[in-house]
């Protein structure tokens, strides 16, 4: 009986709309993506800054989450993440609408992510333009994934 891949782990730069998704609704549509992290089948990429962003996402009123709850939901990630801690900006990159963006195709490009995956229109709009890393939706992703 063959495997179908090899053990491949794919590094991969998620935005916090991802992670969030993944994190908070991973018992429904969204559980194959942390059983991949947690499987070594990616390797999330963070920076001091997206990491940041994550933090204070979690802290939005909106999703109510106690500071254990945000605690847990930290720890099914972060443990599994890769640190990358240079990151001047590359030249070159695409100047992107809304500069809140800009870390995660600066963390792409500097940690030399397979994929920049992300829901953020400011950063998919940028598909046809920039190709290294590729940038696609999650949709996309768990497709590319499977191919």
């Amino acid at each position: 009986m063959g495997k179908k891949k090899s053990a491949v782990s794919y590094r991969i730069v998620l935005d916090t709309n991802c992670i969030i998704s993944a994190l908070i609704f991973s018992r429904q549509k969204m559980a194959w993506l942390p059983h991949n992290w947690q499987s070594g089948a990616i390797i999330p990429l963070v920076s001091k800054e997206t990491a940041s962003e994550l933090l204070k996402v979690l802290a939005y009123p909106k999703f109510k989450l106690t500071k254990t709850e945000k605690l847990v939901l930290l720890a099914d990630f972060l443990p599994y993440a890769e640190t990358v801690t240079s990151l001047e900006v590359p030249l070159n990159l695409p100047v992107i609408r809304d500069q809140a963006d800009q870390i995660f195709i600066t963390l792409a490009v500097v940690g030399k992510a397979d994929a920049l995956v992300t829901g953020d229109n400011d950063l998919l709009v940028l598909k046809d333009l920039f190709k290294t890393p590729p940038i696609m939706s999650l949709s996309e992703f768990e497709q590319w994934q499977k191919s």
